[in-house]
């Protein structure tokens, strides 16, 4: 069904933490100067849909959703229903910018699921999807050490005692597009789901063009052929304001004595 938001103002100030660098350094943000229009985001698509369909993306109050969901409507012609002056679907097309094996890949399984078990049932794998799409971090780790602190809770150990390895042996690839939304205004609180994507040393020394299309095909065979999201279990809480270098009060260690926020794990009875 049509969605609306009342328009925002934009605002290019909102965007210069760290934790938008990487949309800045691909898409040259800083030249812009109010809200893009859609058609800003084709020199940058490369996204064809698993329907055979190159995406596009179109001014959502043009689209003729005929009681389709927005996910069909993507599927079934290749548009991307894209609100003006909104930072959601802004975010949204920078992520199929950089994923979009992934971004189309996710949007079959949607429809797959649609088409299995209607609209009003949403299977675990379809709160997966949606998940991950709205609130996913790729952390891209090539020392499995980082999984276990990090789904541990182990915040100290993570961020502040091996910080100096962030870039190097991990780094945050946002993925999902609401993370990017809230982010505009950020609040302790804020936090994400990690997806742990194993890669090679190599891969940090790579321009970060080539570092997300590595990612992208790796991401997209995880999800199709491991089924990594077939439910929420392989996503982990992130806080986002922790992550070093995306904000900038983190780079006082006492920024993560919050245990209201760096929560430990929670341990269940047995």
């Amino acid at each position: 069904m049509k969605r609306f938001t009342p328009p925002e103002e934009f605002q290019l100030s909102c965007l210069q933490t760290g934790a938008f660098a990487h949309l800045r350094t691909l898409f040259n943000l800083d030249t812009l100067t109010d809200w893009p229009s859609p058609e800003w985001f084709s020199p940058y698509l490369t996204a064809i849909n698993c329907n055979n369909m190159p995406i596009s993306f179109v001014d959502d109050a043009q689209v003729d959703f005929a009681e389709r969901y927005y996910e069909q409507v993507i599927y079934e012609t290749g548009d991307v229903p894209t609100r003006e002056k909104n930072w959601h679907d802004l975010f949204g097309g920078f992520i199929w910018c950089m994923f979009p094996k992934t971004k189309a890949l996710i949007n079959q399984r949607h429809v797959e699921e649609i088409a299995k078990h209607g609209l009003k049932q949403r299977t675990k794998h379809r709160n997966a999807l949606t998940l991950f799409d709205e609130c996913g971090v790729v952390l891209a780790i090539s020392d499995t050490q980082w999984q276990q602190w990090l789904r541990e809770h182990q915040w100290q150990t993570a961020f502040v005692e091996h910080r100096a390895q962030w870039g190097k042996t991990i780094a945050p690839f946002m993925f999902g597009h609401a993370n990017y939304e809230m982010l505009t205004k950020p609040y302790i609180g804020l936090t994400g789901k990690a997806l742990f994507v194993p890669v090679p040393d190599d891969i940090f020394c790579k321009d970060l063009a080539c570092q997300y299309q590595y990612l992208d095909k790796t991401l997209y065979e995880m999800i199709k052929n491991e089924d990594c999201l077939a439910d929420n279990k392989q996503l982990s809480p992130l806080p986002l304001l922790g992550v070093p270098g995306w904000h900038d009060a983190n780079n006082d260690a006492t920024f993560y004595d919050n245990t209201d926020y760096f929560r430990p794990k929670r341990r269940t009875r047995r």
